[in-house]
This record gives C-alpha cells, sequence and structure tokens, in this order.
C-alpha cells in the first residue's frame, strides 16, 4: 500500500516512522511545500521519495494530511478532486468544525476520515519527528458515520497499528473538549512566557529559573504558525475556555490577596483531584453512557 504524507513536519514525519515501523505501507511517499523540509525527509528516512502535489496524491492509496488546520481546510477539497475513487484519506488536525464543514457536500466525502491523534511535542520540522510519539495515546475519530466503512476500518487499523486508541465524537464535541486539554494549555504558556519575558529582571529569573518553570513554559516554544490557525479556527470555544481560566485565577489572586489560607487550601485540594483523572479516570469518563463519545482501545 502506497502511503502519501503532506506536511512532513513533526505529525507527518512521527506518523512517518511509525507506519514504517509497523509496516503499515509498502512506500511512503513525501510532499512538502518547503523543498529543504523535502529534502530533510528523504535524508533522514522518513519517505521513500517526494512529489509534487497532483502526483503524490493520485498515485496514493492513503493520504494522511498533517498541515496546519487553516491549510487543512482549503486543501483538503483538492486532496478528495483528486484522489482515485478507492483511496483513503485522514487528517492528524487539532480542530475539525472549519475541516468537516469545507467537505461536507464533497461527492467524496465518503473516503474522508476526520482524525485528531493527541499527541504531540513544543518542536517542529522533519527533525522533531519522534518515533514511537502515539503510542498509548488517543486518537479522536469524528463524525464517523459520514466515512465509509472500508475508510474507516483502514484509518482504525493505522492508528491502532502505532499504538493508539481510539475515541468517537463529533467535529463539535471534539473542538470543545480539545480547547480546555489541548489549545488552552499552549494559550497559557504563551502568556506565562510573555509575563515573564515583561519583566525588568527577566535575567535573573531565567537563571533560576527550574524543571517548573521549564515544564509549565515549553510550550511556548511551538510554532504559531500551527497554533495561530488552530487558536482562529476554535475561537469559540478557545475563548470559553479562557474566561473559565481566568475566573479560576482570579478566585486564586483573590486568596492571596485576602491573606486567606482557607479559601487558598480548598482551592488547591480541589485541583489536586485532577490527579485521580490523570492516574487512569479519563477513560471511564470518556466511556460514560450519557455521553455520545465512546472509546475504543487496540486490541
Amino acid at each position: 500500500m502506497i502511503v502519501t504524507i503532506l506536511g512532513l513536519g513533526l505529525m507527518g514525519g512521527s506518523m512517518a516512522k511509525d507506519i514504517r515501523k509497523k509496516k503499515f505501507a509498502t512506500e511512503i511517499v513525501g510532499i512538502d511545500s518547503n523543498p529543504l523540509h523535502a529534502q530533510k525527509a528523504i535524508e533522514l528516512g522518513l519517505v521513500d521519495r517526494c512529489e509534487d502535489f497532483e502526483t503524490g496524491i493520485k498515485t496514493a492509496d492513503m493520504v494522511i494530511v498533517a498541515i496546519p488546520v487553516d491549510k487543512i481546510a482549503e486543501m483538503m477539497p483538492a486532496v478528495l478532486g483528486l484522489i482515485n475513487p478507492s483511496a483513503t484519506v485522514t487528517d492528524v488536525g487539532s480542530t475539525k468544525g472549519t475541516i468537516a464543514s469545507a467537505v461536507e457536500d464533497h461527492p467524496m466525502r465518503g473516503n474522508y476520515v476526520a482524525a485528531h491523534p493527541m499527541s504531540g511535542t513544543e518542536n517542529s520540522g522533519p527533525g522533531a519527528a519522534i518515533e514511537g510519539l502515539f503510542e498509548n495515546k488517543i486518537c479522536i475519530v469524528c463524525d464517523h458515520e459520514k466515512s465509509r466503512p472500508q475508510h474507516l476500518a483502514l484509518v482504525e487499523k493505522m492508528f491502532h497499528a502505532i499504538g493508539m486508541d481510539i475515541a468517537y465524537m463529533t467535529s463539535d464535541e471534539q473542538d470543545h473538549s480539545t480547547a480546555h486539554v489541548s489549545h488552552l494549555p499552549h494559550v497559557t504558556a504563551f502568556a506565562l512566557a510573555n509575563a515573564v519575558l515583561e519583566s525588568n529582571n527577566r535575567k535573573i529569573i531565567f537563571e533560576l529559573a527550574s524543571g517548573g518553570f521549564r515544564s509549565t513554559a515549553r510550550l511556548a516554544k511551538s510554532s504559531p504558525e500551527m497554533w495561530g490557525p488552530i487558536f482562529r479556527q476554535n475561537r469559540q470555544y478557545v475563548v470559553e475556555s479562557i474566561d473559565q481560566y481566568i475566573k479560576h485565577l482570579e478566585e486564586f489572586r483573590d486568596s492571596i490577596q485576602n491573606n486567606d489560607p482557607e479559601k487558598m487550601n480548598k482551592l488547591m485540594n480541589n485541583a489536586n483531584r485532577i490527579r485521580e483523572i490523570l492516574n487512569g479516570e479519563n477513560k471511564e469518563l470518556i466511556m460514560k453512557k450519557q455521553t455520545t463519545t465512546k472509546l475504543y482501545p487496540k486490541q
């Protein structure tokens, strides 16, 4: 099976590494608008060869679109217009509503499986690709009923092969959920970095910076070219999550300002409950019957 990957950065390159290791493809073809990225991907062995957009799409059995979400929405109709009738298309975009709308009425919509593998790092480019990036993570598949069964099954097989569990949501549910657990952390990291950079004694602050600050601010190194379009496409839910975050920040500020240890401890003890979710209860929450979301672990 020939798999073409459109976009050879962190996500596309890491997908290439993992599907090659799992022998999911007989040949991996790359497409990238940046000639240096294309050449680097070949040198690193991420892909077997690179092609122009039209050739790479037409000759593929599966196309994985791994470019910024604004470009996915723009180019997905063209991708679906070029594939052969039996080819499968999926993507790795962090937002889904705008992309889903862009292909809603496309005659090849059934060949497309909207996906968001929940994994990544703050790094970018082909050199940032990591083997095993997706292992034991969750991939969200959206609006699966709009994909033809054979294409859905192939995409499920691929994500299971690289070690992912699969959750099923609508595009709107996906955008709302990831606004809180993915997009908001990036907003806060960018804001934290800007706050420290604005400090008059920032040189001393950075010299004193320890693991806590570094791990919290790590996401501020993420690519604006990737995250700007995500924030814009999902602005309704991102703004909602920021407002909620500001409310809780204000509660903490007031408890400190008012020297109120009881309120302060109450807020921190309540926050400690996140440990239960991060230690494994998240999957149980996803599987609750009250939600339309379902989780199917890899076999």
